[in-house]
This record gives C-alpha cells, sequence and structure tokens, in this order.
C-alpha cells in the first residue's frame, strides 16, 4: 500500500508540471514560423536561433532526467550534449551554420536517435509513444538523406530542416503536455 502511494505521489508531482511541455511546443511552433521565414543570407541569424533551439532542448532533457525516473543518466547526457552545442552555436553563430550545414545529416541523425530512445522509454507508459518514434525515424531518414547533400544545399537545408524540426518538437511536446496532464489525473483518482 505505502508503495502504491509513493508510486501516486510521484506521479502527482511529475504532472504538476504538464503546462511546461505546453509552453515548450508552442514556444517550438514559434520558432518554426520564424526560421521558415528566413532564408540562406540569414547566416548570424540561423547560427543563433539554431543554437538557442539546441540549447532549449538540452535544458528540457535535463529537466527530464531531474524529475523522471530510470533512463535519468540518459536523459542528462542528452541533455549536456544539447547544451553544450547550443552554447556554442550561440556565441559563435556563422561558424556554428557553416558546421552545422557540414554535418546536417548527422545532427538529424542524432536528434532521430534520442527521439527514438525516447519512444521505447514512453512505451509503457504513454499511449502516443507510437508518434515519438515515427518521428524519430522520420529525422533519422532525413539525417541519411541530408548527408549526401553539397554545401550549397545544406545551408538552405538547415534552414527547411531546423523548421522541421522545430515543428515536429513542438507538435511531441504539446501532445505530452496532455498525456502528462491526464495520467496526473487519473493518478489522484486512484
Amino acid at each position: 500500500m505505502a508503495a502504491r502511494s509513493e508510486v501516486k505521489e510521484v506521479i502527482a508531482d511529475y504532472a504538476k508540471w504538464w503546462w511546461l511541455w505546453l509552453v515548450a511546443g508552442i514556444a517550438w511552433i514559434l520558432v518554426a514560423m520564424v526560421i521558415l521565414q528566413l532564408d540562406e543570407s540569414s547566416v548570424r541569424t540561423v547560427g543563433v536561433i539554431v543554437g538557442i533551439m539546441l540549447f532549449v532542448a538540452g535544458l528540457q532533457y535535463l529537466l527530464i532526467a531531474f524529475i523522471g525516473g530510470g533512463w535519468n543518466w540518459l536523459w542528462g547526457i542528452f541533455g549536456i550534449v544539447l547544451l553544450l552545442a547550443g552554447a556554442s552555436a550561440m556565441f559563435y553563430p556563422v561558424d556554428a551554420f557553416a558546421s552545422l550545414a557540414d554535418m546536417l545529416g548527422f545532427l538529424f541523425a542524432f536528434v532521430g536517435i534520442i527521439w527514438i530512445v525516447e519512444a521505447f522509454a514512453e512505451k509503457g507508459f504513454r499511449d502516443f509513444w507510437w508518434l515519438t518514434l515515427v518521428s524519430g525515424i522520420l529525422m533519422l531518414v532525413l539525417g541519411f538523406w541530408a548527408g549526401g547533400q553539397f554545401f550549397v544545399d545544406k545551408a538552405y537545408m538547415l534552414l527547411v530542416f531546423a523548421g522541421i524540426w522545430a515543428i515536429m518538437r513542438g507538435l511531441l511536446d504539446m501532445v505530452r503536455a496532455f498525456q502528462i496532464r491526464v495520467t496526473g489525473t487519473i493518478a489522484a483518482q486512484l
């Protein structure tokens, strides 16, 4: 009985933060709208925006590591890697743009792998875990496809794919927000 009460308390603590994922999802969609309005001549702006995207994604994973269970160490590692990449991109936006364009395929494949791992980690307690899996697979395919493009094409593709990434992340976070809220409501009724 004590274990059940403890689980209920952990779920309630986690569920009270559901609105953070909703706010993050809306912010990701707004970022996508800004990115998709830019062109490849806005190199510094794109470098800073991509840096902010990476930094915020890192903060999200560190938050998950802090309040989550079981996979804390993995989310913490992802968070630290994304924070470092984001900080580097914000401080050196032109270099970041060129570097990101060169390693675009790797970046999207890495994000795809993170999302696939995240989907399987959520499989037991999220109804829409498959949405994260499908998004991860799409990012992985985009990563392999982007890896074979020329630099000039990559500069433009970086904008488009950063916009796609932000849209998918925003949608996933908004769906996750309401799943967390419903889970908290159900746990409170038990």
